[in-house]
């Protein structure tokens, strides 16, 4: 799943919310009502969303505070493990 989550066999509620997860990360003034929906079909309901989407950002938030900051990887996570995260 840290390679591929569209491979890893999730259910649908769950690639719903990984595609959000991307969605924020990588665009999110660029989301939208219809992507919100998206979330509603699978089952999640707005607070569910807004739990989901503090998560997600605190993560973003996180990670780019320790690239800024150069802090180095822990060390379990192996090169292979980064390639497919980054």
């Amino acid at each position: 799943m840290a390679t591929d989550w569209r491979t890893a066999g999730l259910s649908a509620a769950d690639q719903a919310l990984c595609a959000w997860a991307e969605l924020v990360t990588q665009n999110a003034h660029g989301t939208t009502s219809a992507d919100l929906d998206q979330l509603r079909v699978h089952g999640f309901d707005d607070r569910a969303i807004h739990d989901a989407t503090q998560v997600i950002s605190f993560f973003n938030y996180i990670n780019r505070m320790a690239d800024a900051l150069a802090v180095d990887p822990e060390e379990w996570l192996t090169p292979a493990y980064l390639d497919g995260v980054s």
